[in-house]
């Protein structure tokens, strides 16, 4: 790994909400346990997934976001979806984890990388002005301005902006460095690991929040995942429905989550006696669509496998693990696993391989970034956290899964896999501690 001639950029800090705990503690303990967060709703009680089966963070609710996660942005919780509610308090958990000093900073070299989700209102919300644009059943596009708007609450758009995680917590942190907001659904994780890598090594800042926030849980994106994906439906236990990669698996589980990791320069992080969970050393991303509009979603992961490893200056045969995206679907595992031979070779069927959505399912945006950060929890205790609900494996993805208890491991260097249906992947290189 050559990491000498760049600014090195240091993971200080970590701050989880998941279905399967919040805060690293509770999250790490799930993992290593192997207790999944996949149930059947307690926040809806009609969705369009199959049998309301999806992987919620429960304990972040009314009560506890004034009392605890939010308390500081109490004033602002009015202009805040749960989305963004979620990315905000991954913020502070991180802050909290790392121990910085924020009047120590150079609030001018603090900056912040957001991923989040296109949010979307509940129907509920936009029903009063959208009958006010009715006549009988057909609505009134030219009365939508006269009729419509008026019925809309003043302060609506800023509660469902997806640059708005960033701007809450620059305003609260008072980090005035460099910003930016990233809306690439699966893929966000690892692009926002690295442009905020690529700012800290250009010298444009010292500490980036690099965070993410999402969910598929929703009245409207539920029919979307039902529309356009393939949902799990079976078996009756729903901890068992998200099966990554077995060869009975059939769809995926929409879930919600946020995570935020503290992006710290080297000697920054030195200086202040930082405790590190790891070193983020390169990342790449693709999409490759054909003229037919059809994703070549094999090209695609394959291409951001590659300039990950070129930018981060490591080989296939460097890597101890493989964080894969592992949606549970029957043709895009098989696509994923057809990349992953296309760089590693024969070794493809002998790399160590987790898949964490099986535990909390797809939270989209906020996927890459919690599911690496399982990994960082893990090799911190020395092992590869396991893959839930792993039994026959398919012939045509034949990796080497790993199952039912950790794996230990010395290797600290992993790769992150994510993509999307739409065929944008992304992917990044990450050396535990």
């Amino acid at each position: 790994m050559n990491t000498e001639s760049r600014r090195r950029i240091l993971i200080t800090g970590m701050g989880i909400l998941s279905p399967i705990g919040i805060g690293t503690e509770a999250f790490q303990a799930s993992l290593m346990s192997g207790a999944s967060g996949i149930k059947k709703s307690e926040l809806y009680e009609f969705l369009a997934a199959p049998d309301c089966c999806v992987a919620e963070v429960a304990d972040f609710n009314d009560s506890t976001i004034k009392k605890e996660y939010l308390k500081q942005q109490r004033r602002s919780l009015k202009v805040m979806c749960r989305e963004i509610q979620l990315g905000v308090a991954s913020a502070n958990l991180a802050m909290d984890d790392s121990g910085i000093d924020l009047e120590a900073v150079d609030s001018e070299r603090f900056g912040i990388e957001f991923g989040a989700n296109l949010m979307l209102s509940p129907p509920e919300v936009l029903y009063s002005a959208c009958m006010a644009s009715t006549e009988g059943t057909e609505f009134q596009y030219e009365r939508w301005g006269s009729d419509g708007l008026p019925k809309m609450e003043p302060l609506w758009l800023l509660k469902y902006l997806p640059n708005m995680p960033a701007c809450h917590i620059g305003i609260v942190m008072d980090a005035r460095g460099p910003s930016n907001s990233i809306t690439q659904a699966e893929a966000s994780g690892n692009l926002v690991l690295g442009e905020a890598q690529r700012i800290i090594e250009r010298d444009w800042a010292d500490v980036m929040v690099a965070g993410v926030t999402g969910t598929r849980i929703h009245e409207v994106k539920s029919i979307h995942a039902k529309m356009w994906d393939e949902l799990a439906d079976s078996p009756a236990d729903f901890s068992k429905r998200s099966r990554p990669f077995d060869k009975a698996r059939n769809g995926q589980i929409v879930g919600e989550a946020a995570c935020s990791l503290l992006l710290e320069e080297k000697s920054h992080a030195e200086k202040r006696g930082a405790k590190v969970w790891g070193e983020l050393l390169g990342t790449g991303a693709s999409c490759v669509v054909g003229r037919d509009g059809v994703p070549d979603t094999r090209t695609s992961i394959a291409n951001a496998i590659k300039l990950a490893f070129k930018r981060a200056g490591v080989e296939p045969g460097d890597i101890g693990h493989i964080n894969a995206h592992g949606l549970g679907d029957s043709k895009l595992d098989v696509e994923e696993y057809q990349a992953i031979y296309d760089i590693f070779g024969d070794k493809a069927t002998e790399v160590p391989v987790t898949a964490l959505k099986s535990y909390f399912g797809n939270s989209g945006s906020a996927c890459g970034i919690v599911e690496a950060s399982g990994s960082l929890v893990g090799l911190k205790q020395g092992v590869i956290p396991a893959t839930l609900n792993y039994e026959t494996q398919d012939a045509d993805c034949p990796l080497n899964v790993v199952r039912n208890e950790p794996q230990p491991t010395d290797n600290k260097l992993f790769l992150k896999i994510s993509t999307t249906t739409f065929g944008q992947a992304s992917a990044s290189v990450v050396c535990g501690v």
